[in-house]
């Protein structure tokens, strides 16, 4: 994905106010380059609650056309909560491209979706493999989402000190490429950094820019990212998170509420098997056998 299909995916939602997915069919049209380059911005912009709507029409109109409307139909499965069916379908988008470059581009999003399935080790192996990519085909831009990748995955395994360096490279390669989705994606990772590191300030003020991008850019679900974002930020601060990302520490607090792992899926809108993966990463950080352990983790660190 070149930087100037990036740029048009920005403005195809912010060009002139209308919604995304009204821009899509003529930018499928208008060849496959344009379509790649445009979808998965669209399916962040535009996407339903319910999975149908506008969007779901969109992706259902590409596979009839005979493209693969990935990743932009996995990130809709994830903001309705289903991190392992948009896993599963973006593995095998990945894994069906034939070229290095192309599978690259599918594996920012999948280190995403593979964070919030809560599969660390396979989102890392993920990172790892588009930084190779990025330097065997001196991409600028491959390199910067690389970057993002990197600080996403080293913010999970309770790194915040090299993700905080991992993703203010990434804003500013991307500031510097004209990307200001991604640049603000990025942006808002640096504020998750700051955050764990305790430097509060510096959190408010890259959170602050990033959601005026996203909110430039008529990009409602990221708006709610930075603000759930703040809204940890205005409680007090935690003692000690042992490194457990804040879905880690919401499973945590369930865990000690004497919830099941069903319940705690029903809660949270996730399925068994990622809270499964939640509570083993949970158990692996804490250096803890049960979740008894991880309770009385939880109690002695008041964290509940």
């Amino acid at each position: 994905m070149e930087p100037y299909l990036v740029l048009r995916a920005d403005r195809a939602r912010n060009g002139d106010g209308r919604h995304a997915g009204a821009d899509l069919p003529s930018v499928g049209r208008g060849g496959g380059r344009a379509w790649r380059g445009a979808r998965c911005l669209l399916g962040r912009l535009s996407f339903t609650p319910d999975g149908r709507g506008q969007p779901f029409a969109n992706y259902r109109e590409a596979s009839q056309q005979g493209r693969d409307p990935q990743p932009g139909f996995a990130l809709l499965r994830l903001a309705q909560g289903r991190a392992d069916q948009a896993a599963s379908a973006l593995r095998r988008a990945a894994g069906d491209a034939r070229e290095p470059f192309q599978r690259a581009k599918l594996l920012p999003e999948l280190v995403e979706i593979l964070l919030a399935a809560g599969s660390t080790a396979d989102a890392r192996l993920c990172s790892n493999e588009l930084g190779s990519v990025a330097e065997g085909f001196g991409s600028e831009l491959l390199r910067a989402l690389s970057a993002h990748a990197r600080a996403r995955v080293e913010l999970a395994e309770g790194n915040p000190r090299a993700a905080a360096v991992s993703a203010r490279a990434a804003f500013l390669a991307l500031q510097q490429l004209g990307a200001p989705y991604p640049a603000a994606q990025a942006r808002l990772t640096l504020a998750s950094a700051c955050q764990a590191l305790g430097d509060e300030d510096g959190a408010a003020l890259e959170a602050g820019a990033a959601r005026a991008t996203f909110q430039e850019l008529g990009a409602a679900p990221d708006v709610a990212a930075v603000d759930a974002l703040s809204a940890r930020a205005s409680t007090s601060p935690l003692p000690s998170s042992g490194g457990l990302t804040q879905r880690e520490l919401e499973v945590l607090r369930l865990v000690a509420s004497g919830k099941t792992n069903k319940l705690i899926a029903r809660e949270l809108c996730l399925s068994e098997k990622t809270v499964d993966r939640h509570l083993s990463n949970i158990l692996a950080k804490l250096d803890v056998p049960s979740r008894a352990g991880a309770t009385a983790y939880a109690y002695q660190n008041k964290l509940l």
